[in-house]
């Protein structure tokens, strides 16, 4: 396998995982909870799916054609309340990921060195990519925090809950036995 090919899998399966986090988190939220804001300055999970749509569809429609903040693209709108349902807001969600993630499962090893341009600014496809794999969990990590916030004791854990490390580090081991040698 070649470490184009490597990397591209590996940046999908990273990006698959966040995606998932963001959708079990979802599952644990009632149509309220979407618009909860902590303060004024703090964004509501509604409002950071909002942002993080109108992203994925500007930096990755004709991604390798066109800058990647697109002359359509309405940014500060996505700061501003909606209202959306919360079947409305996970429609959005899945556009954005099905966009980006289409995008990025159809590059090829020979367009990661190509050159692309996000708000006039040069980057490399791998450069592009690696942008959003910090973009995108920073603002699912905000999903979560706020999602833990609003559940509190009701809070379904999404890893490892705490204090429960040692039993997991068991479990694996006897899940796989070639661990204990």
């Amino acid at each position: 396998m070649s470490i184009g090919k490597d990397y591209l899998e590996t940046a999908i399966r990273r990006l698959k995982y966040y995606k998932d986090l963001g959708d079990k988190t979802f599952v644990q939220l009632n149509e309220w909870d979407f618009h909860y804001q902590p303060n004024d300055e703090s964004n509501s999970i509604a409002t950071i799916i909002q942002h993080m749509t109108g992203n994925m569809l500007s930096r990755w429609t004709n991604f390798l054609t066109e800058d990647g903040e697109k002359e359509w693209r309405k940014r500060d709108e996505e700061f501003e309340i909606h209202q959306y349902t919360k079947q409305e807001l996970i429609e959005l969600w899945e556009k954005g990921w099905t966009c980006f993630l289409g995008t990025v499962s159809a590059l090829k090893k020979k367009d990661l060195k190509k050159t692309i341009t996000i708000r006039q600014e040069e980057l490399t496809v791998i450069d592009a990519i690696n942008r959003q794999l910090a973009h995108y969990p920073y603002h699912i990590g905000q999903i979560i925090f706020l999602a833990k916030i609003i559940k509190n004791k009701s809070w379904q854990n999404l890893s490892i809950p705490k204090g429960n490390s040692q039993a997991y580090n068991q479990s694996a081991e006897v899940k796989d036995p070639a661990k204990k040698y």
